[in-house]
């Protein structure tokens, strides 16, 4: 392991700085590519050396992915003793604190984790509830208004007053079915999670408990906090005030999630006497490059004065292509490509990047006609699969055999003859007496109009999870054998093959079952005390990380990916392409008066590129069916109020071929 003296040598004035300050409030303004991971994780190892327990420092960001690196790298610092250090997402440390305060939560029997197809379920039901007809309200829609509300720590009552009167009133009617719902079923969701750590923080034991065994605190990627988090943080580090963020407001581009900037704005004023450094060394992009950002970011008011400068040396000029249209655009940028992969360059080093997800047609068009590999960052999520669902609905009932979502989910799968009317009947009988949808099953003979027989398969489906749970009690080997096993006991590998009888599709929807095994086995080699709860509990706070922009990135192919996808990626060549009035800025932006946000966007789709960067707009675009003229983005004319000359090579598309003689040409391509 390196010297705690050679990492600090290693560093540059700015980064030294941040990392030898460790008491009082501290904020690092780290730009873009400017080495802020390594600034953390070298100021954790100084803190060590200085003698603060490992266990009293937390760590948190917001993606799985993050929190791995960190501690991985961590390891690699200070060996055993980074296993002390809480290094997580403020999801993960916000379940684990309140998995251990179930009492002063107010759910001792315990609750699960409401993941988002659950959470639109329950949506649903509550629309169906007020009998609100889905043109009226769709059940994404209303969960995405929930979800934002809460982020800004609103009720019920202040989102009706926030939005037109009835979708007000329909939207906050259906955030208190929504919540009765989740209650009713002891599950909390991700927001959930956030705002009660939030509520039993208000509590002085509480939080003074808290605050003395997190004794240093380390925000990552501040500017992207919410209200929650921003008070959870607050009530931890108020009074040691041992508190240091770190973030770049100029790549903030999460408010339509909840991500509030002004609280990197006014760290300085929120906690008096903070310190700040900012870095502004960039070790991933060529100066020609970063004098394209800066000049970019400069027409932003809301923000912390920063200039990125480059250790990599000047870099060749940016290419300004204007385009006839989008597939002239496509077909012009996948040729370039193809030019460069002959002439030696790797597929991986490719990244084309888009403002919106349906621009990634006419690209994936052009690529495969060329037989260019390439990946589609996002796509189906590995946790939106059926099969992936029921097997965990199943492991779920493990765990709280009174789940009636998990139960009403796989009741039928395989089948077991519980038909709609029985199954109404049941849950009535449920709410009737108070008991869960479970319990009533093993009442079924009970129930008027449902015939006992009906309920059997249902009572030995719960007879044999019970049994399951007995047989193997909570250890290492015994998850993965559990996990196995339960699979197996419910027949569901003959599940696969009832439902797709081809063998290709069959293989294909078992390999996500197969994941489930494969992610109990890393969860036991991982964890020193593996149980079921912990495992589902992990699964599902790593959702948002299955389809990982980054790995995907790795792969040998171009990637297509919007903005918002490629934040805190890199590669050697980028297309920022369809700069145009209405796309980037999206024409949302200037209804809603978001431009800055829009430019911190493009921003931050400029400083991925490392050696090579293409901007593109197209003077017209097929919309409905007509082609609509474009103009070019704001941006690209606020890049050449300031431009560099030598900074530029302008050029302009070559025209559109025919229709008839491009079709032939793209037939003769792909025989080819």
């Amino acid at each position: 392991m390196p010297s705690i003296s050679s990492l600090l040598t290693a560093l540059n004035p700015e980064q030294r700085a941040a990392a030898e300050t460790i008491e009082g409030p501290l904020l690092v303004l780290a730009g873009a590519g400017t080495g802020k991971t390594r600034v953390v994780t070298t100021r954790i190892a100084y803190l060590i050396s200085k003698g603060v327990d490992p266990s009293h420092i937390l760590a948190v960001t917001f993606t799985n992915k993050a929190a791995a690196e960190m501690r991985e790298r961590l390891a690699k610092l200070i060996g055993p003793k980074a296993e002390g250090v809480v290094a997580s997402t403020f999801h993960s440390f916000c379940l684990r604190f309140l998995r251990d305060h179930t009492v002063e939560l107010g759910m001792e029997r315990g609750f699960s984790i409401c993941d988002p197809s659950d959470q639109l379920t329950f949506i649903s039901r509550a629309l169906r509830s007020l009998h609100v007809p889905s043109a009226r309200l769709k059940p994404r829609d209303a969960l995405s208004l929930i979800s934002l509300a809460k982020n800004r720590l609103e009720t019920p009552d202040t989102l009706a007053l926030s939005l037109d009167e009835d979708l007000g009133h329909l939207a906050a009617r259906t955030w208190e079915k929504y919540q009765e719902s989740l209650q009713r079923a002891r599950k909390l969701d991700f927001d959930d999670l956030l705002l009660e750590t939030r509520r039993l923080l208000r509590n002085p034991k509480l939080r003074k408990k808290v605050a003395d065994q997190h004794r240093f605190v380390l925000v990552d990627e501040y500017q992207d906090t919410n209200g929650p988090q921003f008070e959870i943080v607050q009530a931890i580090a108020g009074k040691h005030r041992n508190l240091c963020v770190v973030g770049d407001d100029d790549q903030s581009i999460y408010s339509w999630r909840g991500a509030d900037m002004t609280k990197i704005l006014s760290f300085e004023k929120t906690f008096r006497g903070a310190k700040a450094v900012t870095l502004e060394t960039n070790y991933r992009s060529t100066e020609t490059i970063l004098r394209c950002a800066n000049r970019l970011i400069q027409h932003n008011t809301g923000r912390h004065e920063k200039t990125l400068r480059s250790a990599m040396g000047e870099g060749e000029p940016i290419s300004l292509v204007t385009m006839r249209d989008e597939e002239v655009e496509a077909d012009k940028v996948v040729q370039l490509i193809d030019e460069m992969v002959k002439a030696g360059h790797a597929l991986d080093e490719f990244a084309i990047l888009f403002r919106t997800a349906i621009q990634a047609r006419a690209f994936e068009t052009e690529l495969r006609l060329r037989d260019i590999p390439y990946t589609l960052v996002g796509g189906m999520s590995f946790f939106d699969r059926k099969e992936v669902r029921d097997v965990m609905a199943y492991l779920q009932l493990l765990v709280d055999p009174d789940d009636e979502q998990a139960l009403v989910r796989i009741i039928n799968s395989p089948p077991r003859g519980v038909g709609k009317t029985t199954l109404e009947r049941v849950t009535a009988y449920a709410t009737e007496k108070g008991i869960s949808v479970g319990s009533a099953f093993d009442q079924g003979d009970q129930i008027e109009g449902v015939k006992g027989s009906r309920c059997e398969p249902v009572q030995r489906l719960r007879l044999r999870l019970k049994t399951l749970r007995g047989l193997y009690p909570d250890s290492s080997q015994n998850l993965v054998k559990l996990v196995e096993q339960t699979i197996q006991e419910v027949g569901y590998e003959e599940e696969v093959r009832r439902c797709y009888s081809d063998p290709e599709e069959a293989k294909k929807r078992w390999e996500g079952v197969e994941e489930v095994l494969n992610a109990a086995q890393n969860h036991a080699r991982k964890r020193k005390h593996p149980k079921l709860q912990r495992f589902l509990d992990d699964l599902l706070l790593s959702a948002e990380d299955r389809d990982d922009p980054e790995k995907a990135s790795k792969r040998l192919s171009v990637t297509l990916m919007t903005l918002h996808a490629s934040k805190g990626l890199e590669f050697p060549r980028v297309f920022l392409v369809g700069l145009e009035e209405g796309i980037l800025p999206h024409v949302r932006s200037v209804q809603e008066d978001t431009i800055e946000e829009e430019r911190r966007l493009a921003y931050v789709g400029i400083t991925r590129a490392q050696k090579f960067l293409q901007l593109s707009w197209c003077q017209t675009r097929a919309r409905g069916g007509q082609d609509l003229t474009r103009h070019m983005s704001r941006f690209l004319l606020e890049l050449q109020q300031r431009e560099a000359p030598a900074d530029w090579v302008a050029a302009g598309a070559e025209p559109k071929p025919k229709p008839k003689s491009k079709k032939k040409g793209r037939r003769r391509r792909a025989r080819r």
